[in-house]
């Protein structure tokens, strides 16, 4: 039987990590392959890690066939929805599938009718899956997650995208770290869990420093008229600008400190790599 792998429908699959793909080798070799593998014409659709494991060791299997699609996003879909059923779907992986079906969505929509070509009295319908809270619902994320998953998906490194796929930091914390210039991306992916979740912190207390404050709230009888040359009313302009300027060059500091460690983690991977080629 020829069975062909797109790679293209292959990467919308998680892939399972080396404990889960244990499990299921040793599930398949003590009770054979009980579930068929779906087919379209003679491309797998369902069934990818099953196919390798049982071809590794001449494990038999069988196959149905879903001849119900017309096309190959219709095929897209329908795994796409298929993973988003799935409990053991990451957060992360579940937020990129939803996206990955808004933009499938929107290529095979008509072009959406402008208001004024609307007809009298009728607002102009929008097609499915074109807002952040649709793409949402269909991930059973937050709408903020998938604001995050873009960001990451956009400006993350490879190497990032990777530990959030792995569930070594999380997306809100990948997110912020994707902030940084590639090659801190990278350094502090090197430098392990804590490292991330340092640098991501230390973002966050930056960006807190650095916000523009909020003006005091100063209690004021109102029988009392206001000069603006009250004792008061210079303390509450020029403290809180004191306070937030202090606050700003400590986290540049420890921002600064984190960028270092990271340095340093790549400095001494390079120096043990030409330890281990001398």
């Amino acid at each position: 039987m020829n069975i062909t792998i797109n790679q293209v429908l292959q990467s919308y699959i998680d892939p399972l990590t080396a404990s889960e793909y244990a499990a299921l080798e040793r599930s398949l070799l003590a009770e054979g392959c009980r579930d068929a593998l779906v087919l379209w014409n003679d491309v797998l659709i369902d069934g990818h890690n099953r196919y390798a494991i049982c071809r590794q060791h001449g494990i038999e299997f069988k196959t149905i066939q879903n001849a119900s699609f017309t096309s190959l996003d219709d095929v897209m879909l329908w795994m796409i929805d298929n993973h988003l059923a799935r409990r053991s779907v990451s957060d992360f992986q579940r937020g990129v599938l939803a996206l990955r079906k808004k933009e499938i969505v929107a290529a095979r929509s008509p072009a959406p009718v402008s208001a004024q070509d609307a007809p009298d009295g009728e607002n102009a319908p929008k097609p499915p899956m074109s807002t952040r809270e649709e793409v949402a619902k269909a991930a059973r994320l937050s709408s903020n997650q998938i604001s995050q998953i873009e960001k990451i998906q956009k400006a993350a490194s490879p190497e990032l995208v990777e530990a959030v796929r792995s569930g070594t930091i999380s997306i809100n914390a990948a997110a912020t770290v994707a902030s940084l210039p590639p090659e801190e991306q990278v350094a502090a992916v090197a430098g392990g869990k804590k490292l991330l979740r340092q640098a991501a912190k230390e973002i966050r207390e930056q960006r807190a420093a650095t916000r523009t404050p909020r003006e005091p709230k100063v209690h004021v009888s109102q029988d009392t008229p206001e000069t603006g040359n009250e004792p008061w009313a210079e303390n509450a302009a020029q403290t809180p600008s004191e306070a937030e300027r202090l606050r700003g060059e400590i986290a540049s500091l420890k921002q600064r400190v984190v960028q270092l460690q990271a340095q340093n983690v790549e400095l001494e991977q390079r120096i043990a790599a030409l330890i281990d080629a001398s």
